[in-house]
């Protein structure tokens, strides 16, 4: 990456400031609507009694998660993957045990979940979810082609915008700052264009997101 200035420096340091405040809320938040949609789906994948298991099992990584034991949230994960991975619970558990290894440093455990969901998630949206967190990932090793890699090909339309605005931070990164611009824009797009039509997924917050984009978009000199 080209050496750069104390100007762009401050605000490369801004973006990742945000991130690590608001970034993990995000995919939370996604993850919870997911959530919300399997307790009437989940008949679909597996028969009643199954269902049942597998969101007690759930609700345990939950806790587990949310009280921060890292131990226990990748065994209840483990278990689900083992006896329920045909289930949506599988994928949102791995999704979560991910999001707890990284926040303690396991990116090594965090990237073999999210490579779990991204090949065995039942819906495009959750394995769509897993490419996204895998990257975001990636890009906090630096990895940036990699991470590139997991923003390619076609995704769930839910999920557009935040594959651009990945990708943008990708290229801004790599110090790309003229395509890390153009990537802003096309996700300041799809998010008007999700908004319009009633996107529930667009973001929990659409307008708090737009804002989020457009902070990013300033940051690497704006709409031109």
């Amino acid at each position: 990456m080209a050496a750069l200035d104390l100007e762009e420096q401050e605000q490369l340091s801004t973006i990742k400031a945000w991130w690590a405040a608001w970034g993990n809320l995000i995919t939370w938040t996604v993850i919870a609507v997911s959530a919300s949609l399997i307790g009437y789906q989940a008949w679909n994948w597996y028969n009643r009694d199954q269902s049942v298991k597998a969101s007690v099992v759930f609700d345990a990584l939950q806790d587990a998660a949310l009280a921060g034991d890292l131990k226990k949230t990748r065994e209840t994960s483990g278990q689900l993957t083992e006896h329920f991975g045909g289930s949506s619970y599988a994928s949102l558990g791995a999704l979560l045990s991910a999001k707890l290894h990284v926040d303690n440093g396991d990116t090594k455990t965090a990237r073999a979940q999210l490579e779990w969901v991204k090949a065995n998630a039942p819906e495009n949206m959750l394995r769509d979810l897993g490419r996204l967190r895998l990257a975001y990932v990636l890009i906090e090793e630096q990895a940036f082609d990699e991470a590139n890699k997991q923003l390619d090909d076609k995704v769930d339309p839910t999920l557009e915008a935040r594959f651009l605005e990945a990708r943008g931070d990708v290229l801004l990164m790599q110090d790309k700052r003229d395509e890390a611009r153009t990537a802003y824009q096309s996700a300041l797009t799809k998010i008007d264009e999700n908004a319009k039509a009633g996107g529930a997924l667009a973001g929990a917050a659409p307008q708090g997101y737009r804002n989020v984009v457009e902070i990013k978009l300033d940051a690497v000199g704006g709409a031109r």
